[in-house]
């Protein structure tokens, strides 16, 4: 299959931007002068792949990949020179008083564009159409140079660039089969993500030293992440002050005044500006920033430093820390313990937090207040997130570490919350109360032959239901969540499917009831509390993903038919019925620990849910959906999965996935959630579950 299954519109438009070698069937051999625009390399990248140049595909797929980066680091390095060079003036007084500042934005202006010129060209030969960026968001330009790479033989190449698409891509069936494929021909174990962010690398390396308490070496990887991350941050702000454009800004089509024109493109800058703490903390292709990311920093440097014996340094992350969380009373007593220690020998208090970390979180309170003005006074809509949020109950707040239990009883404690600490196999139990007196329990994880199942229903009601099935049919699109693949699973069934914030948006937006849109929000949350509450789970349970999803089963193609509608899989890794072996591991999605199916109908033919022995052919156990019922089980190869074919009809439900790692929370339910509280100050679509939206913030 190709790598794109979208018409190509943007890139059809570009064919007389094609560099001259790359028209003439030359690949991309001509360098030099002005840099070539990204979109327009790109756009013959994919011209000779179709064409059948592999070669020449790879060439300038791997040249538009390089004129992208070395179009930002031109950018930054112009804007970073001329920041220094050209100081902004402040305002004075009285008539004229302006002409100061504005001469100086006008001496920045142009200074920028005589820095880039040279390098860049004109500023209009990098305007990439916003389909073309998005392709590069998505990093679809791997995905053709994989397949390039295969025809050229190169494997270890078509390996890392497989990988590289993965990691943005985790729902792409056939690159998870492509990458398994890698491991096997061409024995590559170490995967390279081409697109990786340096200081994600660093924090990830002192983590794991900081595990196999290798504290020496956590600080050095720690420290060099902290720098990296300050660093990436500055470029960050940098970048934000190229050309902006919001959706919510495109309703303005009157002629701005000059202080109006001004105030609508900074707020965007602004905005953008205020958003890079959230950047920097997404791990390069995941759906979701590591929550409390700065200030983790700070909390393992603390324990790191203590460890070593340098307290100076240990009191000092202790307070940087402290700006971000004031009253967590860990680390408030951790610094009451270092001050101890150092008493006598020099004064505490002469010991203050990194200027750096004060640096960042001022200036990020200034944003704050300012985007909070111009909502209240400009008409912008403004929800402020809680950035520095720390998620999951504490679970080991009362005891210092085994590891140090040589130390005295009333030294420093780190809550294991704070540290993503590798899953240990923790003791599996059910039967918890299931919060809601409508809820009926039906079977249990022996009933349905199994371990870590439960079967419920009444999770919802008829009315319910069919709203939610209007809900579906004003919302879904073919393919979601499958690159708009119509039949990912089998030719014999159409695949529909829509998320939360979808239906959130289309509510908002009037074109589905909005208090129809937001019972899907409300349903899933009064999901995961039923799953959190049964399996008796001694921490908070997150969204990994949330999906509305439909199978309708295709007139003329059920004759004779032997297939499933969901082929046999497990939900946290990769099913290998002949080893009778389930292997935990990319690209299977290892970190789901729950999943559950709420199903909404039952008005067709087949389509029952089965559990089966790891096999894959043992039946262990049949459900037969209907309204209301919810089918709840572990994600692990304990409990391998599918569906049976739908020959005739629709079968509706609502598909979820639960993590127990806050690291990889699904961004979709972040945003509706920031949806939901701007909604809820609005006084509009109030739940009838009386579900706080916070519950899981």
């Amino acid at each position: 299959m190709a790598p794109g299954s979208r018409p190509w519109r943007a890139l059809l438009l570009l064919p007389l931007l094609l560099p001259a070698a790359c028209r003439a069937g030359g690949g991309c051999a001509g360098e030099g002068g002005p840099l070539e625009p990204f979109d327009a390399l790109y756009a013959s990248g994919v011209e000779a792949y179709y064409g059948g140049d592999f070669a020449g595909a790879a060439r300038c797929l791997e040249r538009a990949l390089r004129s992208r980066r070395e179009l930002r680091a031109a950018r930054l390095r112009c804007r970073r020179r001329c920041r220094g060079q050209v100081r902004l003036a402040a305002p004075g007084p009285g008539a004229g008083g302006d002409l100061p500042f504005f001469g100086s934005v006008l001496r920045r202006a142009g200074c920028v564009r005589r820095c880039e010129e040279p390098r860049l060209g004109a500023a209009s030969r990098h305007r990439a159409a916003e389909e073309v960026r998005a392709d590069f968001q998505r990093r679809v330009p791997y995905s053709y140079l994989q397949r390039a790479y295969i025809q050229l033989n190169k494997l270890e190449e078509a390996a890392n660039a497989a990988h590289t698409f993965f990691m943005a891509n985790p729902e792409h069936m056939e690159i998870q089969q492509d990458i398994e494929n890698y491991k096997t021909t061409a024995g590559k174990v170490s995967l390279i993500d081409r697109e990786a962010k340096q200081h994600m690398e660093d924090y990830s390396a002192g983590v794991r030293h900081y595990d196999k308490e290798e504290y020496e070496l956590a600080i050095d990887f720690l420290e060099r992440a902290l720098k990296g991350y300050y660093s990436e941050d500055e470029d960050c702000q940098i970048m934000c002050e190229g050309p902006q454009r919001f959706e919510e800004h495109e309703y303005l089509e009157y002629k701005a005044g000059l202080y109006e024109a001004i105030a609508d493109h900074y707020m965007q800058v602004l905005a953008c500006k205020h958003d890079c703490v959230r950047e920097l903390a997404t791990r390069s292709g995941r759906i979701s920033p590591i929550e409390n990311f700065l200030p983790l920093h700070y909390d393992y440097l603390q324990f790191a430093y203590y460890r070593v014996g340098d307290y100076v340094k240990a009191l000092e992350c202790a307070k940087s820390y402290l700006l971000f969380h004031p009253d967590d009373e860990d680390v408030l007593e951790n610094a009451g313990y270092y001050e101890g220690l150092l008493e006598g020998t020099m004064d505490p208090d002469s010991i203050k937090p990194r200027k750096e970390a004060k640096t960042l979180l001022r200036r990020h309170k200034l944003e704050s207040h300012l985007l909070q003005v111009a909502a209240a006074g400009l008409g912008y809509t403004y929800t402020e997130p809680n950035y520095w949020n720390r998620y999951g109950a504490r679970q080991d707040e009362h005891s210092v570490p085994s590891s140090i239990s040589s130390e005295p009883e009333d030294g420093p404690r780190l809550s294991l919350a704070k540290k993503p600490m590798p899953k240990p196999d923790r003791e599996l139990k059910e039967g918890g109360p299931l919060l809601y007196s409508d809820v009926k329990f039906v079977y249990n994880s022996q009933q349905l032959n199994g371990t870590q199942r439960v079967l419920l229903d009444n999770v919802i009601s008829e009315e319910q239901c069919r709203e939610l099935h209007r809900v579906a049919s004003g919302i879904m699109l073919a393919g979601d969540g499958y690159r708009g693949k119509t039949s990912p699973h089998t030719p014999n069934e159409r695949f529909e499917g829509a998320t939360v914030l979808k239906a959130l948006k289309y509510g908002y937006e009037g074109r589905v009831p909005l208090k129809s849109a937001r019972l899907f929000y409300d349903i899933s949350e009064k999901a995961r509390r039923i799953v959190e509450s049964y399996f008796m789970l001694n921490s908070t349970l997150y969204f990994s993903y949330t999906h509305l999803v439909c199978r309708t089963a295709l007139s003329g193609q059920q004759e004779r038919r032997n297939d499933l509608s969901h082929p046999i899989h497990a939900d946290n890794c990769l099913l290998d019925p002949e080893a009778n072996e389930c292997w935990k591991e990319p690209p299977a999605y290892t970190f789901r620990d729950y999943s559950a199916l709420l199903y909404m109908n039952a008005d067709f033919e087949g389509g029952e849910f089965i559990f089966t022995e790891m096999d894959a052919k043992t039946v262990t156990a049949s459900i037969k959906p209907k309204c209301g019922r919810m089918i709840s089980f572990s994600s692990g190869g304990e409990n391998p999965h599918g569906v049976k074919a739908v020959t005739k009809g629709q079968r509706c439900a609502v598909a979820l996935w639960f993590t127990l790692d806050p690291l990889y929370r699904e961004l979709e339910r972040i945003q509706a959630d920031e949806v939901i509280a701007m909604l809820d100050q609005e006084h509009l679509g109030p739940s009838e579950m009386n579900i706080n939206p916070k519950d899981e913030l």
